[in-house]
């Protein structure tokens, strides 16, 4: 428990703050949230040295990324100061951020590395991790080649539409396809091999919510929607069923 409260709650200490963008416009804020919300993960574990170990690797971190986002000059404090820390074509606040950064790698290998490298091996050698894994990436990457191929009649046809309105439509609405076809696939693999096909139909219904063709798309727009969409959960579907059929968990 120790090790879980330390690793989410320094990763939270770091990822909150650049969800939300404070490495760019409010970059000091973000240096406090990551000491103060890291401070509050490794403080049951204060007697230990590891802990404070990973707090430092997290604050160098948040510090290198500010530094990163501002290499003309540190960031302001609330009032105008602008330091000259330009050297040739380079910003100086580049050289420390990567300074800061290499730090926070090195600082984490050192601390964690032994540990790390016992459990990287174990993934790495692991036939149900690989399985997996494989399995994955043939339903993200494979299963679009299959929507593709499936799709291609219906976007031949949009492209063959005289110009139009419709036509720009169908084809904005297209183009706009492959990344959440990307995602859509990894979400539904995930839920489906860890045994959740509810949440995989959550998958589904978001999608149609928020990508489903209107009535100025027009009906060839509704078809690839369709065809995409089965192809994608066929993919999905299939490969999750064999992956866990490999590892010896039930198909579903």
């Amino acid at each position: 428990m120790e090790t879980a409260r330390v690793s989410f709650g320094l990763a939270a200490a770091v990822l909150i703050p650049l969800g939300l963008a404070w490495h760019g416009p409010r970059p000091w804020r973000m240096v406090v949230f990551t000491a103060l919300y890291g401070a509050y993960a490794v403080l049951p574990y204060g007697d230990e040295g590891k802990p404070w170990i990973a707090l430092c690797v997290a604050a160098l971190l948040s510090l290198g990324f500010v530094l990163w986002k501002h290499p003309a000059g540190m960031p302001a404090l609330g009032f105008s100061v602008t330091l000259p820390l330009m050297v040739g074509r380079v910003a100086r606040n580049r050289w420390v951020s990567a300074a800061a950064l290499s730090a926070a790698v090195g600082l984490a290998a050192w601390s964690a590395g032994p540990t790390a490298g016992e459990l990287g091996r174990e993934l790495l050698l692991s036939d149900g991790v690989a399985v997996f894994l494989s399995a994955a990436l043939i339903s993200v990457f494979g299963g679009g080649a299959l929507a593709k191929s499936a799709t291609a009649p219906v976007r031949r046809e949009i492209l063959a539409l005289e110009d139009g309105p419709e036509r720009r439509a169908a084809v904005e609405f297209m183009s706009a396809g492959r990344a959440i076809g990307l995602l859509e696939r990894g979400l539904l693999f995930a839920f489906l091999a860890a045994g959740q096909p509810e949440a995989a139909a959550l998958v589904l219904a978001a999608k149609s919510l928020a990508r489903v063709p209107t009535s100025e798309h027009g009906k060839h727009a509704s078809e690839y929607f369709l065809i995409g969409t089965l192809a994608s959960v066929i993919a999905s579907l299939v490969m999750s069923m064999a992956a866990r059929t490999a590892v010896g968990l039930p198909i579903l």
